[in-house]
Protein backbone atom coordinates (compact mmCIF):
# COMPACT_ATOMS: atom_id res chain seq x y z
CA UNK A 1 0.00 0.00 0.00
CA UNK A 2 1.10 3.57 -0.71
CA UNK A 3 -0.20 6.90 0.57
CA UNK A 4 0.29 9.63 -2.05
CA UNK A 5 -0.93 12.38 0.31
CA UNK A 6 0.93 12.27 3.61
CA UNK A 7 -0.69 15.31 5.22
CA UNK A 8 -4.48 15.67 5.61
CA UNK A 9 -6.15 19.03 4.95
CA UNK A 10 -6.64 21.44 7.82
CA UNK A 11 -10.24 22.21 8.89
CA UNK A 12 -11.82 24.50 6.28
CA UNK A 13 -9.09 23.74 3.73
CA UNK A 14 -8.99 21.17 0.93
CA UNK A 15 -6.50 19.07 -1.02
CA UNK A 16 -7.08 18.29 -4.70
CA UNK A 17 -6.55 14.53 -4.97
CA UNK A 18 -7.58 14.29 -8.63
CA UNK A 19 -8.83 16.72 -11.25
CA UNK A 20 -12.00 18.30 -9.88
CA UNK A 21 -11.96 16.20 -6.68
CA UNK A 22 -11.26 17.91 -3.34
CA UNK A 23 -10.54 16.11 -0.07
CA UNK A 24 -11.74 17.78 3.15
CA UNK A 25 -11.48 16.55 6.73
CA UNK A 26 -13.92 17.23 9.58
CA UNK A 27 -13.40 16.64 13.32
CA UNK A 28 -15.23 14.01 15.39
CA UNK A 29 -15.63 13.97 19.19
CA UNK A 30 -14.35 10.41 19.66
CA UNK A 31 -11.22 8.27 19.52
CA UNK A 32 -11.42 8.16 15.71
CA UNK A 33 -11.27 11.92 15.65
CA UNK A 34 -12.01 12.74 12.03
CA UNK A 35 -14.06 11.86 8.97
CA UNK A 36 -13.07 12.44 5.35
CA UNK A 37 -15.51 14.06 2.96
CA UNK A 38 -15.04 14.88 -0.71
CA UNK A 39 -16.29 17.58 -3.09
CA UNK A 40 -16.65 16.84 -6.80
CA UNK A 41 -16.88 19.78 -9.21
CA UNK A 42 -19.96 19.67 -11.45
CA UNK A 43 -21.30 22.20 -13.94
CA UNK A 44 -24.23 23.08 -11.67
CA UNK A 45 -22.19 23.20 -8.44
CA UNK A 46 -20.52 20.77 -6.07
CA UNK A 47 -21.40 17.16 -5.35
CA UNK A 48 -20.42 16.30 -1.78
CA UNK A 49 -19.61 12.78 -0.63
CA UNK A 50 -20.83 12.64 3.01
CA UNK A 51 -21.03 15.58 5.42
CA UNK A 52 -19.70 14.95 8.94
CA UNK A 53 -21.67 15.28 12.19
CA UNK A 54 -24.11 18.06 12.97
CA UNK A 55 -22.42 20.49 15.37
CA UNK A 56 -21.76 24.21 15.46
CA UNK A 57 -18.04 23.54 14.96
CA UNK A 58 -18.63 21.38 11.88
CA UNK A 59 -21.09 23.87 10.37
CA UNK A 60 -18.54 26.67 10.87
CA UNK A 61 -15.88 24.59 9.12
CA UNK A 62 -18.24 23.98 6.21
CA UNK A 63 -19.00 27.70 5.97
CA UNK A 64 -15.26 28.39 5.79
CA UNK A 65 -14.78 25.70 3.16
CA UNK A 66 -17.72 26.91 1.08
CA UNK A 67 -16.33 30.45 1.08
CA UNK A 68 -12.74 29.29 0.60
CA UNK A 69 -11.69 26.23 -1.46
CA UNK A 70 -15.25 25.65 -2.74
CA UNK A 71 -15.20 29.22 -4.06
CA UNK A 72 -18.75 30.15 -3.13
CA UNK A 73 -20.32 27.72 -5.59
CA UNK A 74 -23.55 26.07 -4.56
CA UNK A 75 -23.78 22.50 -3.26
CA UNK A 76 -26.02 20.89 -5.85
CA UNK A 77 -26.21 17.44 -4.31
CA UNK A 78 -24.93 15.20 -1.53
CA UNK A 79 -24.19 11.53 -2.07
CA UNK A 80 -24.47 9.69 1.25
CA UNK A 81 -22.37 6.51 1.35
CA UNK A 82 -24.12 5.06 4.43
CA UNK A 83 -26.34 6.04 7.33
CA UNK A 84 -23.86 6.40 10.20
CA UNK A 85 -24.00 9.79 11.99
CA UNK A 86 -20.47 10.92 11.13
CA UNK A 87 -21.47 10.69 7.47
CA UNK A 88 -25.13 11.72 7.48
CA UNK A 89 -25.02 14.40 10.19
CA UNK A 90 -25.37 17.48 7.99
CA UNK A 91 -27.24 15.98 5.04
CA UNK A 92 -30.51 17.63 6.15
CA UNK A 93 -28.69 20.96 6.63
CA UNK A 94 -27.54 20.86 3.01
CA UNK A 95 -30.96 19.71 1.82
CA UNK A 96 -32.51 22.74 3.51
CA UNK A 97 -30.12 24.81 1.39
CA UNK A 98 -31.41 23.21 -1.80
CA UNK A 99 -29.11 20.19 -2.25
CA UNK A 100 -30.43 16.93 -3.69
CA UNK A 101 -29.76 13.78 -1.66
CA UNK A 102 -28.55 10.64 -3.44
CA UNK A 103 -28.33 7.42 -1.42
CA UNK A 104 -29.70 3.91 -1.13
CA UNK A 105 -33.23 3.38 0.11
CA UNK A 106 -31.82 1.38 3.05
CA UNK A 107 -29.46 4.17 4.13
CA UNK A 108 -32.19 6.81 3.90
CA UNK A 109 -34.71 4.74 5.85
CA UNK A 110 -32.22 3.91 8.59
CA UNK A 111 -30.98 7.49 8.91
CA UNK A 112 -34.42 9.07 9.00
CA UNK A 113 -35.89 6.43 11.33
CA UNK A 114 -33.02 6.68 13.80
CA UNK A 115 -33.07 10.48 13.75
CA UNK A 116 -36.77 10.45 14.65
CA UNK A 117 -36.37 7.75 17.35
CA UNK A 118 -35.38 9.79 20.41
CA UNK A 119 -35.18 7.89 23.72
CA UNK A 120 -34.56 9.19 27.23
CA UNK A 121 -33.66 5.73 28.57
CA UNK A 122 -32.63 2.46 26.86
CA UNK A 123 -35.50 0.30 25.65
CA UNK A 124 -36.30 -3.06 27.23
CA UNK A 125 -34.99 -4.72 24.07
CA UNK A 126 -31.68 -2.87 24.37
CA UNK A 127 -31.28 -3.88 27.99
CA UNK A 128 -32.03 -7.51 27.11
CA UNK A 129 -29.40 -7.33 24.35
CA UNK A 130 -26.77 -6.05 26.80
CA UNK A 131 -27.75 -8.72 29.33
CA UNK A 132 -27.52 -11.49 26.73
CA UNK A 133 -24.08 -10.18 25.72
CA UNK A 134 -22.77 -10.57 29.25
CA UNK A 135 -22.49 -6.95 30.36
CA UNK A 136 -21.66 -6.74 34.07
CA UNK A 137 -24.47 -5.96 36.57
CA UNK A 138 -22.79 -2.68 37.50
CA UNK A 139 -22.60 -1.55 33.90
CA UNK A 140 -26.17 -2.71 33.23
CA UNK A 141 -27.42 -0.61 36.13
CA UNK A 142 -25.53 2.40 34.86
CA UNK A 143 -26.85 1.97 31.31
CA UNK A 144 -30.42 1.57 32.56
CA UNK A 145 -30.36 4.99 34.25
CA UNK A 146 -28.56 7.11 31.66
CA UNK A 147 -29.72 8.65 28.40
CA UNK A 148 -28.51 6.54 25.48
CA UNK A 149 -26.90 7.94 22.36
CA UNK A 150 -29.54 9.32 19.99
CA UNK A 151 -28.95 10.07 16.32
CA UNK A 152 -30.83 13.33 16.78
CA UNK A 153 -28.01 14.53 19.07
CA UNK A 154 -25.62 14.78 16.11
CA UNK A 155 -27.78 14.44 12.96
CA UNK A 156 -29.75 17.36 11.56
CA UNK A 157 -33.45 16.74 10.81
CA UNK A 158 -33.86 15.15 7.40
CA UNK A 159 -36.66 16.40 5.18
CA UNK A 160 -38.66 14.06 2.98
CA UNK A 161 -37.31 13.24 -0.44
CA UNK A 162 -34.22 11.57 -1.87
CA UNK A 163 -32.97 10.03 -5.12
CA UNK A 164 -32.38 6.29 -4.84
CA UNK A 165 -29.03 4.73 -5.80
CA UNK A 166 -28.89 1.01 -6.58
CA UNK A 167 -26.32 -1.73 -7.10
CA UNK A 168 -24.72 -1.75 -10.57
CA UNK A 169 -26.06 1.54 -11.86
CA UNK A 170 -23.88 4.25 -13.37
CA UNK A 171 -23.78 7.80 -11.99
CA UNK A 172 -22.23 10.82 -13.67
CA UNK A 173 -20.68 13.02 -10.99
CA UNK A 174 -17.79 15.45 -11.16
CA UNK A 175 -17.28 14.85 -14.87
CA UNK A 176 -16.80 11.11 -14.36
CA UNK A 177 -18.92 8.03 -14.85
CA UNK A 178 -18.99 5.93 -11.69
CA UNK A 179 -20.15 2.35 -11.25
CA UNK A 180 -22.06 1.76 -8.02
CA UNK A 181 -21.03 -1.30 -6.03
CA UNK A 182 -22.69 -1.86 -2.66
CA UNK A 183 -20.82 -3.07 0.37
CA UNK A 184 -22.35 -4.77 3.40
CA UNK A 185 -21.47 -5.58 7.00
CA UNK A 186 -20.32 -2.22 8.34
CA UNK A 187 -23.59 -0.67 7.19
CA UNK A 188 -26.31 -2.19 5.00
CA UNK A 189 -26.10 -1.20 1.32
CA UNK A 190 -22.98 0.92 1.75
CA UNK A 191 -22.23 2.80 -1.49
CA UNK A 192 -18.81 2.54 -3.09
CA UNK A 193 -18.13 4.32 -6.39
CA UNK A 194 -15.66 3.06 -9.01
CA UNK A 195 -14.66 5.52 -11.74
CA UNK A 196 -14.96 4.21 -15.29
CA UNK A 197 -12.70 6.93 -16.76
CA UNK A 198 -9.70 6.91 -14.39
CA UNK A 199 -8.30 5.08 -11.37
CA UNK A 200 -10.45 6.55 -8.59
CA UNK A 201 -12.52 4.63 -6.03
CA UNK A 202 -14.68 6.28 -3.37
CA UNK A 203 -14.60 3.73 -0.59
CA UNK A 204 -16.37 5.37 2.37
CA UNK A 205 -16.00 3.14 5.43
CA UNK A 206 -16.14 -0.07 3.40
CA UNK A 207 -12.56 0.35 2.18
CA UNK A 208 -10.30 1.74 4.90
CA UNK A 209 -6.51 1.65 5.31
CA UNK A 210 -4.89 0.68 8.57
CA UNK A 211 -8.08 0.06 10.55
CA UNK A 212 -11.00 -2.29 10.11
CA UNK A 213 -14.50 -0.82 9.95
CA UNK A 214 -16.60 -1.72 12.94
CA UNK A 215 -18.83 -4.70 12.15
CA UNK A 216 -21.45 -4.94 14.84
CA UNK A 217 -24.74 -6.55 15.85
CA UNK A 218 -27.25 -4.25 17.53
CA UNK A 219 -30.53 -4.61 19.48
CA UNK A 220 -32.46 -3.74 16.30
CA UNK A 221 -31.41 -7.08 14.73
CA UNK A 222 -29.77 -9.25 17.41
CA UNK A 223 -29.57 -12.41 15.29
CA UNK A 224 -27.92 -10.71 12.30
CA UNK A 225 -24.68 -11.97 10.75
CA UNK A 226 -23.03 -8.84 9.32
CA UNK A 227 -19.54 -10.36 9.36
CA UNK A 228 -20.48 -12.99 6.77
CA UNK A 229 -22.06 -10.21 4.68
CA UNK A 230 -18.89 -8.12 4.99
CA UNK A 231 -16.61 -10.99 3.97
CA UNK A 232 -18.83 -11.81 0.98
CA UNK A 233 -18.82 -8.16 -0.14
CA UNK A 234 -15.03 -8.06 0.14
CA UNK A 235 -14.77 -11.08 -2.15
CA UNK A 236 -17.11 -9.41 -4.67
CA UNK A 237 -14.81 -6.37 -4.85
CA UNK A 238 -11.69 -8.42 -5.66
CA UNK A 239 -12.22 -8.71 -9.47
CA UNK A 240 -12.59 -4.92 -9.73
CA UNK A 241 -9.57 -3.94 -7.62
CA UNK A 242 -6.31 -2.81 -9.22
CA UNK A 243 -2.98 -1.77 -7.74
CA UNK A 244 -2.99 1.75 -9.19
CA UNK A 245 -6.48 2.78 -8.07
CA UNK A 246 -6.51 5.72 -5.68
CA UNK A 247 -9.00 4.84 -2.93
CA UNK A 248 -10.68 7.76 -1.14
CA UNK A 249 -11.68 6.37 2.28
CA UNK A 250 -14.02 7.72 4.95
CA UNK A 251 -11.17 7.82 7.49
CA UNK A 252 -7.36 7.89 7.47
CA UNK A 253 -5.42 8.68 4.25
CA UNK A 254 -6.16 8.03 0.55
CA UNK A 255 -4.22 4.98 -0.59
CA UNK A 256 -3.28 2.68 -3.45
CA UNK A 257 -2.81 -1.09 -3.31
CA UNK A 258 -6.45 -2.09 -2.97
CA UNK A 259 -5.97 -5.79 -3.95
CA UNK A 260 -3.57 -6.27 -1.04
CA UNK A 261 -5.80 -4.32 1.34
CA UNK A 262 -8.87 -6.42 0.51
CA UNK A 263 -6.90 -9.61 1.21
CA UNK A 264 -5.48 -8.15 4.42
CA UNK A 265 -8.87 -7.06 5.77
CA UNK A 266 -10.43 -10.47 5.09
CA UNK A 267 -7.49 -12.32 6.65
CA UNK A 268 -7.71 -10.20 9.79
CA UNK A 269 -11.28 -11.34 10.39
CA UNK A 270 -10.61 -14.97 9.47
CA UNK A 271 -7.76 -15.01 11.99
CA UNK A 272 -9.99 -13.39 14.63
CA UNK A 273 -12.59 -16.11 14.07
CA UNK A 274 -9.92 -18.78 14.51
CA UNK A 275 -8.69 -17.21 17.76
CA UNK A 276 -12.26 -16.90 19.00
CA UNK A 277 -13.05 -20.53 18.24
CA UNK A 278 -10.01 -21.62 20.23
CA UNK A 279 -11.07 -19.36 23.11
CA UNK A 280 -14.49 -21.02 23.16
CA UNK A 281 -13.27 -24.42 24.29
CA UNK A 282 -14.59 -23.11 27.59
CA UNK A 283 -18.00 -21.36 27.75
CA UNK A 284 -17.80 -17.59 27.44
CA UNK A 285 -20.12 -14.61 27.22
CA UNK A 286 -19.65 -12.13 24.37
CA UNK A 287 -17.94 -9.77 26.82
CA UNK A 288 -15.70 -12.63 27.89
CA UNK A 289 -14.42 -12.93 24.32
CA UNK A 290 -12.60 -9.58 24.32
CA UNK A 291 -9.16 -11.10 25.08
CA UNK A 292 -9.40 -13.36 22.02
CA UNK A 293 -10.55 -10.63 19.64
CA UNK A 294 -8.65 -7.51 20.69
CA UNK A 295 -4.96 -6.98 21.24
CA UNK A 296 -5.44 -4.18 23.77
CA UNK A 297 -7.44 -3.50 26.92
CA UNK A 298 -10.99 -2.31 26.25
CA UNK A 299 -11.93 0.82 28.17
CA UNK A 300 -15.39 2.13 28.91
CA UNK A 301 -15.29 4.47 25.91
CA UNK A 302 -14.63 1.57 23.53
CA UNK A 303 -16.77 -1.00 25.32
CA UNK A 304 -19.97 -0.57 23.28
CA UNK A 305 -18.31 -0.97 19.87
CA UNK A 306 -16.19 -3.86 21.14
CA UNK A 307 -19.29 -5.64 22.46
CA UNK A 308 -21.34 -5.39 19.27
CA UNK A 309 -18.36 -6.58 17.21
CA UNK A 310 -17.84 -9.56 19.53
CA UNK A 311 -21.49 -10.53 19.03
CA UNK A 312 -21.01 -10.23 15.27
CA UNK A 313 -18.13 -12.70 15.32
CA UNK A 314 -20.08 -15.09 17.54
CA UNK A 315 -23.16 -14.93 15.30
CA UNK A 316 -20.91 -15.72 12.33
CA UNK A 317 -19.58 -18.85 14.03
CA UNK A 318 -23.12 -19.80 15.06
CA UNK A 319 -24.32 -19.56 11.48
CA UNK A 320 -21.42 -21.78 10.41
CA UNK A 321 -22.44 -24.36 13.01
CA UNK A 322 -19.09 -24.09 14.82
CA UNK A 323 -20.48 -22.90 18.16
CA UNK A 324 -23.59 -23.37 20.23
CA UNK A 325 -25.06 -21.23 22.99
CA UNK A 326 -27.21 -21.60 26.08
CA UNK A 327 -28.78 -19.11 28.46
CA UNK A 328 -27.11 -18.69 31.82
CA UNK A 329 -29.28 -18.19 34.91
CA UNK A 330 -28.69 -14.41 34.79
CA UNK A 331 -29.91 -14.19 31.18
CA UNK A 332 -26.51 -14.07 29.43
CA UNK A 333 -25.72 -16.27 26.46
CA UNK A 334 -22.87 -18.70 27.07
CA UNK A 335 -21.08 -19.59 23.84
CA UNK A 336 -18.98 -22.72 23.33
CA UNK A 337 -17.22 -24.44 20.45
CA UNK A 338 -19.07 -27.48 19.13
Amino acid sequence: MRFPFETPPEPGAAVEVAEGVLWLRLPLPMALDHVNVYALADADGWTLIDTGMNSRKTRDIWEAALAGPLAGKTVARVLLTHHHPDHVGLVGWFQDRGAELLTTRTAWLYARMLTLDVQDRPSAQSMQFYTRAGMTPEMLTKRAHERPFNFADVVAPMPLGFTRVEEGETLTLGGRRWRVRLGQGHAPDHITLWSEVDELVIGGDQLLPGISPNIGVYPTEPEADPLTEWLEATVRFVPHAREDQLVLPGHKLPFTGLPFRLQQMAENHHQALERLLGHLHEPQTAAGCFPALYKRPIGEGEYGLALVEAVAHLNCLLRRGQVCRSLRADGAWLWQAV
